[in-house]
């Protein structure tokens, strides 16, 4: 599960683009602002989600959220995740896109899971 965070523009669905081509899928894949949730097959099902519009995680919870989060023949890419915090599991991978002055980006990469690795 990789949680993406950054504000408007900071590359969170190029992204995700990039992640989806990097598992076969051959669909466009688009910002699911307005669908909350997008779904595609490749060599694992990638359930992009888009938290913006959400009020929080009980209504993540509500659309099913816990049913994605648990998918084990697939990977979960929310973008604001911010706004679901509560929601995300322990082991989450956090991704944080900023935008800097010269307009380049740079990303920051935490979580439980990745730090248990490194330690």
């Amino acid at each position: 599960m990789i949680a993406l965070k950054g504000g408007l523009g900071a590359g969170k669905t190029t992204l995700a683009k990039g992640v989806a081509r990097g598992l076969g899928i051959t669909d466009e894949v688009t910002s699911p602002t307005y669908t909350i949730v997008s779904e595609y097959e490749g060599r694992l099902r990638l359930h992009h989600i888009d938290a913006y519009r959400l009020s929080g995680s009980e209504e993540f919870h509500a659309l099913g959220g816990s049913e994605l989060l648990s998918d084990e023949g697939g990977i979960c890419l929310i973008e604001w995740s911010e706004r679901i915090e509560a929601a995300l599991p322990e082991e989450a991978c956090v991704l944080e896109l900023s935008i800097l002055a010269d307009e380049s980006r740079i990303a920051r990469i935490s979580g439980a899971a990745l730090e248990a690795i490194l330690a």
